[in-house]
């Protein structure tokens, strides 16, 4: 795969940025409810891919939503409810970092759950998400895929990243000696879930500059948007002064100039 221009994708990813803002625009007039589902291999770009897709969004009606463990409430209840207050109202989009699916993956390969509830999952999901379609709601699914060599490079270059080492966690760790595991449970899930209603896409993901500008690409080709821009405003003149005086500079506690130490050097 010939490595992508870093100029040309600058370019093509500042486009597509535009054009979410302006597809932001008419969500919110239109009041329409979109939510994105976020999948895939640990290390496989998701986040990155986030990150770039709400950069200039408005976060007040463009939110990502990753949910911690659930807690001991939380398991005794349906499973699908914790998920269900962070659906989107009118005007907004919602992008969640993993999913409801947490049941489908993790908790299957690691044994969270029961074959039971397991199992009863694959049954529902279907169901709950066709629900959610016919009251209105948008509903995309990604699957961001990457092999297991290139996961392992990026586990490596994280652990080698002081500011990046945060995001190896144990469980990641532990994909890499389940991988063949993790691979079945996807199989089975997309077997029960990819259906007509709510398919699922997949990301190809081994070179992250292109799966970041196919995966916004494609979820702009999917909403139905037209062009809105908001309106200009008007900036209003300043009034003339009325003897307002600042207090001394010296009365002010200032954050020390640390970035000019850099012009020492």
């Amino acid at each position: 795969m010939a490595k992508l221009p870093k100029k040309a994708y600058e370019k093509e990813l500042l486009r597509l940025q535009t054009e979410l803002v302006t597809m932001q625009h008419w969500v919110k007039d239109t009041g329409y409810r979109l939510i994105v589902l976020f999948e895939g291999r640990d290390a496989a770009g998701k986040g990155s891919a986030l990150k770039r897709i709400t950069e200039y969004l408005n976060p007040r009606t463009a939110r990502t939503v990753a949910l911690p463990a659930p807690t001991e409430r939380q398991r005794s209840q349906w499973y699908f409810q914790r998920y269900i207050e962070h659906l989107p109202a009118a005007g907004e989009i919602v992008l969640m970092d993993r999913s409801w699916y947490n049941r489908a993956g993790v908790e299957r390969v690691m044994g969270f759950c029961t074959d039971a509830e397991y199992h009863r999952f694959l049954r529902q999901a279907p169901t709950f998400e066709r629900m959610l379609i016919e009251d209105g709601i948008a509903l995309r699914k990604y699957w961001f895929s990457v092999s297991d060599v290139e996961q392992e490079r990026r586990f490596r270059s994280r652990r080698d990243d002081p500011v990046r080492r945060w995001k190896l966690s144990d469980m990641d760790l532990l994909s890499i000696t389940r991988w063949e595991d993790y691979s079945r449970a996807k199989d089975a899930m997309f077997a029960a879930t990819d259906v007509p209603d709510s398919p699922w896409y997949s990301v190809e993901s081994e070179d992250k500059k292109r799966s970041r500008l196919n995966v916004i690409a494609h979820l702009l080709s999917t909403v139905p948007y037209e062009h809105r821009e908001p309106p200009l405003v008007d900036i209003p003149d300043r009034p003339a002064g009325s003897g307002y005086q600042r207090p001394p500079r010296s009365t002010v506690h200032w954050v020390p100039d640390h970035a000019a130490s850099l012009l020492d050097d």
